[in-house]
């Protein structure tokens, strides 16, 4: 049986659970496992919350993060209140994202896979994001994403 790499097992992870898009890998979207019971609440967890993240990130008050995660940027912009409600929220969302990366890999039996899986994660959600949010890059920059 011909073994399909890692990367691209990593990279339909993404792809079936952060967005809807087609990979040409079609063995392995039969073979990877992404649908148990932990992985399904994580991702539930996920976009209820995001709903809540969502106008702080069109607002450029938090932003992506080059480990997969997401960190306030601004927090100039908002008050104090604002502040502790958003800093619970993003607590709440980097441990339920390092939860999933960590999940997936156990899932597929290949610990091993959970930093290949946050950094696929961390490329396609900035690649995937709007123009005008925010993400920041390997060397700790704040950088506006530019219509494509």
């Amino acid at each position: 049986m011909k073994t399909v790499p890692a990367f691209c097992r990593a990279l339909l992870a993404v792809a079936l659970m952060a967005i809807s898009t087609h990979i040409a890998c079609a063995e392995v979207e039969s073979t990877l496992n992404i649908g148990t019971p932990a992985i399904l609440l994580l991702k539930n967890s996920m976009a209820n919350r995001f709903t809540k993240l969502r106008m702080y990130l069109e607002a450029g008050v938090i932003g992506l993060t080059e480990e997969g995660g997401v960190a306030v940027r601004n927090a100039a912009t908002v008050d104090v209140k604002t502040l502790l409600t958003l800093d619970k929220l993003i607590v709440a969302e980097n441990k339920d994202r390092a939860t999933l990366y960590r999940e997936i890999a156990r899932a597929n039996n290949h610990a091993e896979w959970e930093f290949d899986l946050r950094a696929v994660f961390c490329k396609r959600w900035i690649s995937r994001m709007p123009a005008g949010w925010f993400y920041r890059n390997d060397k700790g920059l704040w950088i506006r994403k530019e219509p494509q």
